[in-house]
């Protein structure tokens, strides 16, 4: 039997990192993801990721973040304050990959023009058309 999940989405809210007893980190965050049928709708998905995958995603992601989840689907209960059962359902990610570098989600102008303040510049063809200079052992093929 197979039980694994790839979703790729926004984070509905800040992860909250939290520790166990035990000091294992526990991150908790919301993902939405957006499925396209006769209308534009939004699954709201509760995600819990542990140790050094919760550590690196409270730090690393914000509400807004685009991520993409790889894990598994998990059901549980538990009783609340007023001695009803409550069902949960989440996604335990074993990992979370990062879609956006940190602070691009806000469309923040100071990073999206640092290229051409002489930063950074991702952009391997920003040469203006000019050829770049490539040697054979350079080419994977």
């Amino acid at each position: 039997m197979l039980n694994r999940v790839t979703l790729t989405g926004r984070l509905g809210k800040d992860c909250e990192l939290r520790y166990s007893p035990q000091g294992v980190a526990i991150g908790n965050f919301n993902l939405a993801v957006t499925r396209q049928y006769n209308r534009e709708e939004t699954d709201w998905i509760q995600v819990v990721c542990f140790k050094k995958t919760a550590e690196n995603t409270a730090s690393f992601t914000k509400k807004g973040s685009m991520v993409a989840i790889d894990g598994r689907i998990q059901t549980r209960n538990y009783q609340n304050s007023e001695g009803k059962t409550v069902y949960v359902t989440e996604v335990i990610a074993d990992s979370v990959i990062f879609l956006e570098s940190k602070g691009s989600s806000q469309g923040n102008s100071e990073n999206s023009n640092r290229g051409q303040q002489g930063g950074y510049n991702n952009d391997p063809f920003a040469n203006d058309g000019k050829s770049v200079d490539i040697s054979d052992d350079d080419l994977p093929f």
